[in-house]
């Protein structure tokens, strides 16, 4: 492992995420103490910064989910103090914190992803309508930013998709538009820059919502399959690292997908900051391949210890 190291834990922030992020922070804080660092926790706010001008930081491991820490914000403070830190440039941040911009950029890496609309409040109704009806319900509608599922819909007819375009657009001003694809649910974790095992998520849920996510007792299920070829399985892995190096992320990410009813694998995003709670996927991955959370959070802290501080 890593030369003992002085890392500061990010976690909590501003978003509707606080109380995940604070459980991965735990989880990761935790980790990189059993394996020899001096860690100090610290729940960061835009309006408060102040951890990150602690003298003698080796590495900001940033457990941050939603706005500002999965944003890029947090990333160009970390730049603008010449501080390493785990994971994703300010820009690759902001690109997979952006639903829509992400998608765009897998379609031109050639990944099939279901098709989208965006809708903004600043559109008069008479702009707005005909995107909303653009694509056929079933639809999902989703903020383009943020992660747990958190005020993720599915909707299956008209007067539902309206409601919830204009619930959605009352708390973020945009909002996303999905054609809603059945299938199964399925998740790659990226380390490095290879993938860890293929996770299924099985869930009584309408689908894998916030506490299907994070609540004890949801029914969710986290399957290795055994049932896909070889070379699905292969696609899987190689559209999971395409999608990865779509938004030139690094370190950590990890891609969900839906494998539709005539065997095609549909990408649906990318997580920059994926979960590191006793809950999360990329954690049970890593586990399954060897790799617990004390050497899982050290290999993550020294990708970023072995750049360049201004990079």
């Amino acid at each position: 492992m890593t030369d003992h190291l002085d890392i500061t834990v990010l976690m909590g922030g501003p978003s509707f995420e606080h109380d995940v992020s604070l459980m991965s922070g735990e989880n990761v804080a935790a980790g990189l103490e059993a394996a020899g660092h001096r860690v100090t926790r610290a729940d960061i706010c835009p309006t408060n910064t102040t951890a990150l001008d602690r003298n003698g930081i080796d590495v900001v491991f940033i457990a941050l989910h939603g706005e500002f820490g999965e944003s890029g914000e947090v990333q160009q403070l970390c730049e603008d103090r010449g501080l390493r830190y785990i994971g994703s440039c300010p820009r690759a941040s902001m690109l997979g914190m952006d639903k829509p911009a992400s998608k765009q950029l897998f379609r031109r890496s050639g990944l099939s992803t279901p098709d989208w609309t965006v809708i903004e409040n600043f559109q008069h109704l008479e702009e707005s309508q005909p995107l909303i009806e653009k694509i056929p319900v079933p639809v999902v509608v989703k903020p383009i930013g943020g992660g747990s599922s958190v005020d993720t819909i599915i909707v299956r007819d008209e007067a539902s998709r309206v409601a919830a375009v204009s619930n959605l657009l009352d708390t973020y001003d945009r909002c996303m538009i999905e054609k809603f694809v059945a299938g199964r649910e399925l998740t790659v974790g990226i380390l490095g820059d290879e993938p860890l095992p293929i996770i299924e998520i099985v869930t009584p849920h309408t689908f894998y919502d916030y506490s299907a996510k994070y609540e004890d007792g949801s029914g969710t299920e986290f399957i290795f399959p055994d049932d896909l070829d070889s070379s699905m399985m292969q696609q899987i892995y190689n559209d999971a690292i395409t999608a990865h190096e779509a938004i030139n992320a690094r370190d950590i990410s990890r891609v969900d997908f839906i494998l539709d009813a005539d065997g095609v694998l549909q990408v649906l995003e990318i997580n920059t900051i994926p979960g590191f709670t006793t809950h999360s996927l990329v954690p049970l991955a890593a586990s399954r391949a060897g790799i617990d959370m004390p050497a899982l959070a050290d290999r993550i802290v020294k990708m970023a210890m072995e750049r360049d501080v201004t990079h």
